[in-house]
């Protein structure tokens, strides 16, 4: 699913905690810390009109830097099927720069991982 950017699997599971799953039902590809998803690549099918035939990474975002990124980039678009303020998707077979993606999964795991309790924090980083 990682189309133009192969590293991506390694980078979302090579995050402190991170457990991947498939959720068959979706067909969805998802990157959990502690149960929370901060990251989900997916293929929509033909009936999602603006996102058919795009393979998807989908991840959390600040709301003023989506909007932003939204202007900037064609490629990034209102989370699919997420809440279109906190969650963008990128088309995996578009032109967003490798440097930009790659901080966008980290600003994303960030995010999550920010929300966990203290005690779940240090867990996961072994303290």
């Amino acid at each position: 699913m990682t189309h133009n950017y192969p590293f991506l699997d390694a980078l979302l599971r090579s995050y402190p905690g991170s457990i991947w799953d498939y959720k068959a039902e979706w067909g969805w590809e998802r990157y959990q810390v502690s149960g929370k998803m901060f990251a989900a690549t997916c293929l929509p099918g033909p009936e999602h009109h603006a996102y058919a035939g795009h393979p998807l990474l989908t991840l959390k975002c600040d709301p003023l830097h989506a909007q932003a990124l939204r202007t900037e980039y064609p490629d990034i678009r209102p989370g699919f099927y997420m809440d279109k303020t906190n969650w963008i998707s990128i088309f995996l077979d578009g032109s967003v720069p490798e440097a930009l993606l790659r901080d966008l999964c980290a600003q994303s795991y960030q995010l999550v991982f920010s929300k966990l309790t203290k005690k779940m924090q240090r867990e996961i980083k072994g303290e």
